[in-house]
């Protein structure tokens, strides 16, 4: 019998902080997650069971601050947690991941007292999830040409047009939305609102059939002449493009975490496949996964760590992502081929046919592959020696 590979602990966290969570999510992925995949898998919806889960065990209170009722983590402990998610159910790890990142962050960083009172204490308890639009159906990596409008009426404001590709659209208590008022203005003409399920004017237009992640809502919603009150507004007006990238500065970690899960449980699905004794090809694919899964967690946990230290990370995240998701859809892929059809028979018990389906968004969520090159290319020219 092959040995184990070593240890996926290590680094310099605080044991008390990270393993308590991290064991917690372990031991929810294992009892709760994982038995609940079959349904994931067949009605392409989250199982109650799961979702109350994630709001007894604290799970969608995690990041935010205790004076809301969360639990106020930091990031390395927020990755620990989002791995054994991931390596049961990326649908589980993203619906959590998007309630963090990009849909309660910018409410902690940009709302007003009034806001956060109103959603944060709902959305640590789980009693309503977050979610983040801002893609539309024409415009998906360039955020500063959206074309769903925003104009000033007596009340407030009104909304009109429609978001594609929204991760928890339907469900969410509360959708952090993007509109401009003016789109000649690019960047500059965005702003950000908060707009509550059940505002008129705001439904969602369809639940999208993906190649993957199917356990995971993914919907358009549509803003149909929605007016919503002056208190909607996130932020100041003509600040929602920055608004929007601060988030998916921090979502990138999350989704690097998510990754980091997938390509654990490929890898793991790949050497349980294997026979005691692998042809020498499949040795190395086992061989190349592993490390390219080490390399990936060095990068996914830097990137937590300058975050928690309180020093820029953005080129951090951006590397961690881009790699972390390259990993996860490289170790599926080689999983497959070194264990062949017992690997995309999905009656069976192996894990990649589903774990290669879910990789392949990874490298498209909070900035395609193509964008974090322009990002680290980008940084790294500034960074030249006299272009400071």
């Amino acid at each position: 019998m092959e040995a184990p590979l070593p240890s996926r602990r290590g680094g310099t966290e605080p044991p008390s902080v990270v393993m308590g969570w991290g064991e917690r999510a372990e031991r929810f992925a294992q009892r709760v997650v994982l038995p609940a995949v079959p349904d994931l898998e067949k009605d392409g919806g989250m199982p109650r069971s799961v979702l109350e889960g994630l709001a007894k065990e604290g799970f969608l209170g995690l990041t935010l601050p205790r004076e809301y009722g969360g639990s106020e983590v930091d990031g390395r402990t927020f990755v620990e947690v989002l791995r054994p998610l991931a390596r049961a159910s990326l649908a589980v790890a993203t619906l959590v991941a998007v309630h963090h990142s990009v849909a309660a962050a910018p409410i902690q960083e940009h709302g007003s007292p009034a806001q956060k009172e109103r959603y944060l204490p709902a959305m640590a308890k789980g009693e309503i999830l977050g979610a983040f639009a801002l893609t539309e159906p024409s415009v998906g990596s360039d955020a500063q040409r959206l074309t769903t409008r925003y104009s000033r009426v007596p009340a407030g404001f009104r909304l009109k047009g429609s978001k594609m590709f929204i991760t928890n659209g339907a469900s969410a208590g509360v959708v952090v939305a993007f509109a401009t008022h003016d789109p000649s203005l690019a960047s500059r003409g965005v702003s950000a609102f908060l707009v509550p399920q059940g505002t008129p004017g705001f439904s969602t237009a369809q639940k999208l059939d993906k190649l993957g992640l199917w356990g995971s809502e993914t919907v358009e919603l549509v803003f149909e002449d929605c007016e919503l009150p002056d208190g909607a507004l996130l932020g100041e007006e003509g600040r929602g493009f920055t608004i929007a990238m601060e988030a998916l500065e921090g979502g990138r970690i999350g989704i690097a975490a998510c990754s980091l899960g997938v390509a654990e449980a490929a890898l793991e699905a790949t050497r349980e496949g294997l026979p005691d004794e692998p042809e020498p090809w499949q040795a190395s694919l086992l061989a190349r996964s592993f490390v390219e899964v080490e390399a990936a967690r060095a990068l996914v946990e830097r990137a937590a760590a300058k975050r928690d230290a309180g020093e820029p990370f953005a080129t951090e995240a951006s590397a961690a992502k881009l790699y972390a998701s390259q990993v996860a859809f490289r170790v599926a892929s080689r999983g497959i081929d070194a264990v062949g059809r017992g690997a995309v028979d999905r009656a069976g018990a192996n894990p990649l046919e589903r774990l290669f389906r879910d990789a392949r968004v990874l490298t498209i969520v909070e900035g395609t592959t193509e964008i974090q090159e322009r990002i680290l290319a980008r940084a790294l020219l500034a960074a030249r020696p006299g272009r400071g």
